[in-house]
C-alpha cells in the first residue's frame, strides 16, 4: 500500500467518525486548561506562604511560564504537522500533567518554579485542537468557527470553575491536597484525548529543523529574558535593552537559515503570506490587552479613592465579580463568533471583535469611577476578546496550506505570548510607582499610569483592526480554505 493510499484510507475512516464527539472530548481538555488558568489565582498568597517566599516573588511564576510557552510552541506546532496533531496534544498534556503533580509535591521554591514553568506546555492545546478539527472538517470555515467557539467557551467555564473551587477548598484542604486538584483534572484530560480523539492524516513530510529551533530559541530567549529583566531592574538599566536588541539582531541569521532550509521549523514564507501575516500581527497586538492588562485592572479596582482620589475601593469579592463578568463575556464572545461569522465572514467578524476590544479599553479613559462603568468597559472588551481567542487560530488555519495548519495556529499563541510579555513590561514601567518594578515600593501608582495602560490596550486593538481591514490577501479573502484529500464529514 502506498503512502497516498494510506492517507486516503485514513481520511475516509476519519470522515465516518462524528465531529461532535471529538469536539466534546476536546472541550474536556479546554475545561482543564481553564482550571489551570483560574484555579491558582485566588490562592497565590497562600502558595507564597507555603513556599516561604515574598508575595513579590510570585511574579516569577508568570515570567517563567511565559518564557517556556514562547519557546516550546513553535517546535510543538511544527511537530504537529509532521507526526500528527493528536500525538502532540497527548505529549503536551503528559508534560503538563507531570508538571502539575510536581507543583503539588515540590519541596522547594526552585523545584516549584521549574514545575510551574513546564505547565506552560498547555498553551499549545487550543492550536492543536483547532488543527485537528480543521483536518476533520476538510477546512470547513463555518464548522471550525463553531467548534472553536465551543472550545473557548469551555476554556472560560473552566477558569470560573477553577477560581470558585480553589476559593471554596482553600480553608478545608492542606496545601499539597489543594494543589493536587488541577493535577487530577489534567490527568483526566489526558484520558479524554487518549480515548476520544482519533489521529488525523499527516500531510506534511520531513524532519525537525533543529538548527532553526536552536536559533529561534536564542531569539525568543533573549527577547523574553530582556522583557522579564526590564520588570525587575527597571528601564534605567542598559541590560534589559541589550538583551532585547541582541534578540532582534539574532533574527537575521534565523531568517537566513529558515529561508534557505527546504523544510524549515518556522516557514517564514507561509507566515509572511498576504492572508497570514495580518493574523499573526493581530495576535501580537491582542496579547497586549488579553495577557497584559488584568493585573493593572485588579490593582486599580482595589485602590481606595479616599486615599488616592481614584480607584473603586473594591473588596476581593467585588474584584472577583469584575473578573467573573469579564470571563463570562469572553465565553459569550466566543459563542457569538460562528453566528456573526456566518453572516459577515471570519475577516469581518475579527475586525469587529478587535474594534470591541479597542472601544472597551478606551472607554476607561473617561469612564472609570464606578463599578458599573468598569464592568461595562470590561464586558465590551471581553466580547471582542472571546471572539479573537477563538477566531485567530481558526483564521490562521484557514489561510494556511494543509501541511502547515499546526505551525500557523501555534504561532498565533507564540506571538500573543510575546505581545503579552512586552505589554507586561511596559505596564510595569507605567505603574512603577506602585511597585511593579521595585518590589519594595509601597506608594500607589498615579492615575496617569493606569490611563496609559488602557490607552495602549485600546490603541493596539484598533491598530489590529486596521491591519485586518486594510490588508487584503490575493483574491480579496482573509480565509482561503484549502481543499483536503478526504470526503465530506458527517456532523
Amino acid at each position: 500500500m502506498t503512502d497516498d493510499t494510506a492517507v486516503t484510507d485514513a481520511a475516509r475512516a476519519l470522515a465516518r467518525s462524528p465531529i461532535t464527539k471529538v469536539v466534546g472530548f476536546l472541550i474536556c481538555v479546554e475545561l482543564a486548561s481553564g482550571v489551570l488558568q483560574g484555579y491558582y489565582t485566588p490562592i497565590f498568597t497562600d502558595i507564597a506562604r507555603h513556599l516561604s517566599i515574598k508575595d513579590a516573588d510570585v511574579n516569577w511564576f508568570e515570567a517563567a511560564q511565559l518564557i517556556v510557552s514562547a519557546l516550546v510552541v513553535p517546535l510543538l506546532a511544527r511537530l504537529g504537522d509532521l507526526i500528527g496533531h493528536r500525538k502532540v496534544l497527548l505529549l503536551s498534556t503528559v508534560v503538563t500533567a507531570i508538571a502539575s503533580w510536581g507543583v503539588a509535591f515540590a519541596p522547594s521554591f526552585g523545584l516549584f518554579l521549574v514545575a510551574w514553568a513546564l505547565q506552560g506546555f498547555y498553551v499549545v492545546w487550543l492550536p492543536m485542537e483547532v488543527a485537528i478539527i480543521h483536518r476533520r472538517t476538510r477546512g470547513s470555515e463555518s464548522r471550525v468557527r463553531g467548534a472553536a467557539g465551543l472550545l473557548v467557551a469551555g476554556l472560560e467555564l473552566g477558569v470560573i470553575v477553577g477560581a470558585l473551587t480553589s476559593g471554596a477548598l482553600a480553608e478545608s484542604l492542606g496545601m499539597t491536597a489543594l494543589l493536587a486538584v488541577p493535577a487530577v483534572v489534567v490527568t483526566l484530560a489526558l484520558g479524554a484525548i487518549w480515548f476520544g480523539v482519533e489521529e488525523s492524516p499527516v500531510l506534511a513530510h520531513g524532519r525537525v529543523d533543529w538548527h532553526g529551533f536552536a536559533l529561534i530559541t536564542l531569539v525568543l530567549g533573549l527577547v523574553m529574558a530582556g522583557l522579564v529583566l526590564l520588570r525587575v531592574v527597571g528601564p534605567a538599566s542598559p541590560w534589559p535593552w541589550l538583551l532585547v536588541v541582541a534578540g532582534v539582531v539574532a533574527l537575521v541569521p534565523f531568517a537566513r537559515v529558515e529561508l534557505a532550509h527546504p523544510e524549515p521549523l518556522v516557514d517564514l514564507r507561509v507566515l509572511g503570506a498576504p492572508g497570514q501575516w495580518p493574523i499573526q500581527a493581530t495576535a501580537f497586538l491582542f496579547g497586549v490587552s488579553v495577557l497584559g492588562a488584568q493585573i493593572p485592572l485588579s490593582t486599580f479596582a482595589r485602590t481606595d479613592p479616599a486615599v488616592t482620589g481614584y480607584g473603586l475601593g473594591a473588596t476581593a469579592s467585588s474584584v472577583s465579580i469584575i473578573i467573573g463578568g469579564y470571563v463570562l463575556s469572553l465565553a459569550v464572545g466566543a459563542l457569538l463568533l460562528p453566528v456573526v461569522g456566518r453572516r459577515t465572514g471570519t475577516r469581518a467578524a475579527m475586525i469587529g471583535a478587535a474594534v470591541l476590544v479597542g472601544v472597551g479599553y478606551l472607554l476607561f479613559l473617561p469612564f472609570h469611577d464606578t463599578l458599573t462603568q468598569t464592568m461595562t468597559n470590561m464586558v465590551i472588551a471581553g466580547l471582542g476578546s472571546g471572539a479573537l481567542v477563538a477566531g485567530l487560530p481558526t483564521a490562521a488555519a484557514a489561510a494556511a496550506p494543509p501541511t502547515h495548519t499546526g505551525l500557523t495556529t501555534g504561532m498565533t499563541n507564540t506571538t500573543k505570548t510575546i505581545g503579552g510579555a512586552f505589554a507586561s513590561s511596559v505596564f510595569a514601567i507605567a505603574l512603577a510607582s506602585a511597585g511593579s518594578v521595585d518590589a519594595e515600593a509601597t506608594a500607589h501608582a498615579s492615575l496617569s499610569g493606569y490611563l496609559t495602560v488602557w490607552a495602549i490596550c485600546g490603541i493596539t486593538a484598533l491598530v489590529a483592526a486596521l491591519f485586518l481591514a486594510v490588508v487584503r490577501p490575493r483574491g480579496g479573502r482573509m480565509t482561503q480554505v484549502p481543499q483536503m484529500p478526504m470526503p465530506p464529514v458527517g456532523a
